[in-house]
């Protein structure tokens, strides 16, 4: 009996501790080349959830998609993943459609893609709110393969 208690509590303890990680941390599957060639297709990447005050210009971050994201040539689902290049009170950068506001306001962010070319981010659809920010990446878990090929230039740009 004393057994099937302990086999019962440790189970317990193993759900208690995997639903505190669960909302501590994600995961998530690099889908495209935007960022490449920092993060490539298939990549798994494992996501610390913070608010946007304790992120860094630079880091990698991950948001939810809204609307004028998931329009255009590139539709979008699941989570976005770019570089952090302006937080609020930051020089809005070049290219960045943002009316009225020569820094980035209050709650708000500018995420750029690595990869210009096949990227759709703030250069496209301007600023980012908080709300959307899941939170950053900590590290890539089981790299995709470096040897794969190049995308070509119709798979970088659908």
């Amino acid at each position: 009996m004393q057994a099937v208690i302990a086999v019962l509590l440790a189970g317990a303890g193993v759900a208690a501790l995997a639903a505190v990680l669960r909302r501590r941390f994600v995961l998530a599957t690099v889908a495209g080349y935007s960022m490449a060639p920092t993060l490539r297709p298939g990549d798994r990447l494992l996501i610390r959830r913070a608010p946007l005050s304790r992120l860094s210009v630079g880091d990698i971050v991950v948001v939810v998609p809204d609307a004028r994201m998931a329009a255009g040539p590139r539709h979008t689902t699941g989570y976005v993943i770019k570089r952090l290049a302006a937080v609020p009170g930051d020089p809005v950068p070049d290219h960045v459609p943002a009316p009225a506001h020569e820094r980035v306001p209050p709650g708000r962010m500018v995420i750029l893609g690595d990869n210009p070319d096949a990227s759709r981010d703030s250069r496209d659809y301007g600023l980012v709110t908080q709300e959307q920010l899941v939170g950053v990446v900590v590290r890539a878990l089981g790299a995709s393969d470096p040897a794969k090929d190049e995308p070509t230039r119709d798979q970088a740009n659908p």
